[in-house]
């Protein structure tokens, strides 16, 4: 018996017109790394190589790409990268590329290179140079969110995001066990400098008493009795997450607790150890999904926008509404943390 053949007219899954002609594309990243950015430089190449296009890999961001640092890559380069953190193109911030000097520099190596179009994988800071450069020299530009805080308005979820959550969840389930050995309060600050996805996710997964999130700056005042409350119940320890962006910080809470209970407090700060590690199967996956669909925007002759996924699509965000509009937390999740911290 043979294989049934496909209807003529429907294309195959992986065949997607290259309506915009486009030839040579480059790809960066920039910002903090996330885990996962490598998964979606390995689609961009792979996909781009799939399609008979030609892609230009930027080392060290903006700051190598104002200096020229390019080169071709091809899928070879990339093979065996996807379990790994960080970023194989490197990373770092660029004052120069903050001048039209500098950006006008970067334009004039693109255009060397032959390039039709810059894929950018990072955060906020990243889209509003990667704006600046297509504003202001006509290069189109694509999007890729790339950041752990998972903050940027236009998708459900950034790379990397996923990784980071189980990050520091891992440390919290070991400071858990110190703080219930030694009958301590364990409080935790987690990244998030202006949002507290990646807090409010771990304090529900966690089970932590408290949690605080700059979308939220409550007074501090009110663990003591959360504290209080708890040791009544018999609870030795508790566990009170804080995300870096609030308000006097893990720091701040902890005082406030030692003052208000006089037990003994410790404060952790988990820091950049949530930015490394292998990439857990999400970010993989959506890494790989986003850094397919940059490619396809090109091809499309879309420019300025951010690739997302929101409700299990691909979606379009034009860059300047990633970091104009804002995206809340989860309202039901944090309603969630509360009612289960009794």
């Amino acid at each position: 018996m043979t294989d049934p053949v496909p209807p003529a007219d429907l294309p195959h899954p992986t065949d997607h017109p290259n309506a915009a002609g486009v030839r040579r594309v480059a790809v960066l990243t920039s910002g903090g790394d996330a885990p996962g950015m490598n998964a979606a430089i390995r689609a961009v190449v792979r996909t781009a190589t799939h399609h008979g296009i030609e892609v230009v890999g930027v080392r060290r961001g903006f700051s190598g790409l104002h200096r020229g640092n390019l080169a071709l890559i091809g899928p070879r380069d990339v093979a065996n990268t996807i379990q790994r953190g960080g970023t194989v193109l490197l990373t770092a911030r660029s004052k120069t590329w903050r001048t039209p000097e500098g950006r006008a520099l970067g334009a004039g190596h693109l255009r060397a290179w032959g390039v039709d179009g810059l894929i950018v994988i990072g955060g906020d800071g990243s889209f509003h140079g990667a704006h600046a450069l297509q504003e202001e020299h006509g290069i189109p530009v694509i999007g890729v969110p790339g950041t752990i805080d998972n903050d940027l308005y236009g998708t459900d979820h950034t790379i990397g995001y996923f990784t980071a959550v189980e990050t520091a969840l891992d440390a919290v389930d070991k400071l858990r066990d110190t703080g219930a050995s030694h009958e301590r309060i364990f409080v935790i600050e987690v990244m998030g400098r202006h949002a507290g996805h990646i807090a409010l996710e771990v304090a529900v997964a966690g089970g932590a008493e408290e949690v605080f999130i700059p979308e939220d700056p409550k007074p501090v005042d009110g663990v003591v009795q959360i504290v209080k409350d708890s040791v009544a119940k018999g609870k030795a320890s508790s566990i009170i997450i804080v995300a870096e962006g609030f308000p006097g910080g893990a720091q701040g809470v902890a005082d406030a607790i030692e003052a208000g209970t006089g037990l003994e407090t410790r404060v952790s700060i988990l820091g950049h150890i949530q930015r490394g590690g292998s990439p857990v199967s999400s970010d993989r996956v959506l890494a790989s999904r986003l850094g397919e669909a940059a490619v396809y925007a090109l091809m499309d002759g879309v420019r300025g926008v951010m690739v997302g996924r929101e409700n299990g699509a691909v979606v379009h965000t034009p860059l300047h509404e990633t970091w104009e509009k804002r995206k809340d937390v989860s309202r039901d999740l944090y309603r969630c943390a509360k009612t289960l911290s009794v």
